[in-house]
């Protein structure tokens, strides 16, 4: 149980991040809907929309990371959340005057996904300010299931909005859960560590560096950056283009998709459950690549969806490839931020983000060009195909000689003395 000193504001941030996530799950169906139906948008430009998203953590995340150590947290979360809600509100507002564009569309999409780059990152490095190491297993999982509980609800009623009031209602749904957010921020208590001062830090570009050199260093690290950028690339690939599929080929109205979509979800639901169980039954380090090794090959199953009992194969798919993928992501995040130093945790995320989420953008695209070249259908087979055997690389480093994952780095030589920076 976590401590009841921490409940509180614990409590606040866990509200407040699902709130957040809630409204970015209707979003996450809202855009491409946008897309289609306001914009009558091709295949490939909604594959660019959804690569839009994800660009800032290929083009920004590094410095992000040396700068989240630097800088007061909940103070660049609140930032993020007022940034998301001016963009996310301009985007209904636009299309109520007539006067939205894919340009416009591109924007918003590149400013929330810059916000979003730096309010992960930061809340990355707070949750262990508000909870104790000992909590981070139990918090985790905590906020894993009701992100996966608010992503069952949020294409349910993005596709409802869309259905009732037109797909850009979505968005504008979303910018009032960021509101709901930075409320909750406000009101934590939790004092946070000052940053270091300017006599302390080392130039930018040399904490970039120590912060990839860290997780290039460590095999546990190494290995799970490997393993994101490759799994990321192929999940946006036909996440990319699902929306189109589903729409165009199957033939089913918004509102269906979304009830799919969240159907779908509650596999998070169980995977966010299970993952406590997993770790004491099996340990960290063997639960990590039992969730990752069973689960994700049902993504073999989405190629087949179709019509009446077809659609079975997409939510039975679906539904256990999300399941593994929640649990292994709660079983990999509380190992990161209690296996990483306090001061390194905020570069070593983006460190690690950078290679993981730095193949998104590419993803998204291929996946949009291969569906535009040979049809929507054959490139969901070439993505989930690749995705099936993409757990091989967890093989590579020393996780499977292990049942649990260490609490800590072994030492190593100490770096050189810092380059002071004139006050």
């Amino acid at each position: 149980m976590i401590a009841p000193a921490a409940r509180r504001d614990f409590r606040l941030l866990w509200i407040g991040e699902t709130a957040s996530r809630f409204g970015s799950s209707v979003t996450s169906l809202a855009l491409p809907l946008v897309a289609l139906q306001t914009l009558n948008a091709g295949t490939f430009t909604v594959a660019t929309v959804a690569a839009a998203a994800w660009l800032p953590w290929l083009v920004i995340g590094l410095p992000a990371g040396a700068l989240v150590d630097r800088w007061p947290r909940r103070r660049i979360m609140l930032a993020c959340d007022a940034v998301s809600i001016a963009v996310l509100a301009s985007v209904p507002a636009a299309a109520w005057l007539g006067t939205l564009t894919i340009a416009h569309l591109l924007v918003a999409t590149l400013l929330t996904g810059v916000a979003n780059v730096f309010f992960q990152t930061s809340y990355a490095s707070y949750l262990p300010t508000v909870v104790g190491p000992a909590d981070l297993p139990e918090a985790n999982a905590k906020l894993q299931g009701s992100e996966s509980a608010a992503q069952v609800a949020g294409p349910g009623l993005a596709g409802l909005l869309a259905q009732l009031f037109g797909a850009v209602t979505g968005l504008l749904a979303d910018a009032v859960t960021f509101g709901v957010s930075a409320v909750c921020l406000l009101r934590i208590r939790t004092r946070e560590e000052p940053a270091a001062g300017a006599a302390e830090r080392r130039s930018l570009r040399h904490e970039i560096a120590a912060g990839l050199r860290f997780v290039a260093r460590d095999g546990y690290l190494r290995v799970f950056a490997a393993y994101g950028a490759l799994s990321n690339l192929l999940l946006v690939g036909y996440q990319a283009i699902l929306v189109v599929f589903l729409v165009r080929t199957v033939g089913l109205s918004p509102g269906a998709v979304g009830l799919l979509s969240a159907l779908t979800s509650l596999g998070g639901i169980a995977g966010a459950a299970l993952a406590p169980w997993i770790v004491h039954r099996f340990g960290s380090a063997r639960g990590l690549l039992l969730s990752k090794a069973l689960c994700v090959p049902f993504a073999l199953l989405i190629p087949l969806t179709g019509t009446g009992v077809a659609l079975s194969c997409f939510v039975l798919g679906s539904t256990v490839l999300i399941g593994g993928v929640v649990a292994g992501n709660v079983i990999s995040g509380s190992f990161r931020q209690a296996y990483v130093p306090p001061r390194m945790l905020g570069r070593a995320i983006t460190s690690m983000q950078f290679v993981n989420y730095g193949t998104i953008p590419f993803g998204a695209l291929l996946g949009g060009a291969i569906g535009t070249a040979l049809g929507l259908r054959p490139a969901l087979w070439v993505m989930t195909g690749c995705l099936a055997v993409s757990s091989a690389i967890l093989l590579v480093g020393p996780l499977r000689r292990h049942r649990d994952l260490p609490a800590r780095p072994e030492p190593t030589r100490p770096e050189p003395e810092p380059v002071r920076v004139a006050a």
